[in-house]
């Protein structure tokens, strides 16, 4: 992309905010994730095994998959963009093998104890989400082997698949804030925690988000 010279600082001062950006996002989700696993201590329970798996999944592995395409803060950068493809597919198939175990220890916790399933608008929210991220995964073979999808170019394809991955991505933060809202969970945090763990899932939502429109935005612009 050629930029405009007069426009440099400002385009400096945006480079410089998207990679702060970014790098606070692999921070975030490297440190709530590792808090969580202490939390919840696995293996302790069926339950320990839950939030384990389904913050492994949502807040690490997701996250993770969607930084890849980040011009600023991929951690595979100097790849292709062929290879960031094929490891953002690896990683997004342990998040969903993450997540269905995540669904299986609470369900199977579930039935040893006699308590209803899906009750609340966690459990809800969670089965759907476990559900699209699968659905989502699976939609994305043809970008790996385009020979699948006859009929369809390979941009639209891609415009599905990031528009689609943003919507799962989101609904796995809102289930991470329902779950934060937990019983277990605001019985084993003071008030302050709650409120940091709560603006750290909020945090990696606006600026996963924030990567994927403004990617496409800028996708238009150069086309445009």
């Amino acid at each position: 992309m050629v930029y405009n010279k007069e426009a440099g600082p400002e385009l400096r001062i945006y480079g410089y905010t998207r990679t702060a950006s970014a790098l606070l996002s692999h921070c975030i989700c490297i440190v709530f994730t590792v808090f969580i696993t202490v939390l919840s201590r696995p293996g302790t329970s069926w339950f320990s095994w839950h939030p384990f798996f389904m913050t492994l999944a949502f807040s690490f592995f997701m996250t993770e998959a969607i930084l890849l395409f980040s011009p600023y803060g991929s951690l595979l950068k100097q790849f292709s963009h062929k290879t960031k493809g094929r490891v953002h597919w690896i990683l997004q198939c342990l998040c969903v093998s993450c997540a269905v175990l995540g669904l299986a220890a609470i369900t199977y916790n579930k039935h040893l104890n006699g308590k209803p399933h899906f009750t609340s608008w966690h459990g809800f929210l969670g089965l759907l989400t476990v559900c699209v991220v699968g659905l989502q995964s699976l939609a994305a073979v043809p970008l790996i082997y385009h020979s699948l999808a006859k009929g369809w170019s390979l941009a639209k394809l891609k415009r599905y698949h990031a528009a689609t991955g943003l919507v799962t991505y989101l609904l796995g933060s809102a289930s991470l804030l329902l779950g934060l809202s937990s019983g277990w969970f605001t019985a084993a945090v003071g008030e302050y925690t709650w409120y940091l763990s709560a603006l750290c899932s909020a945090l990696n939502a606006l600026i996963i988000m924030s990567q994927v429109s403004s990617a496409y935005t800028a996708k238009k612009r150069l086309q445009s």
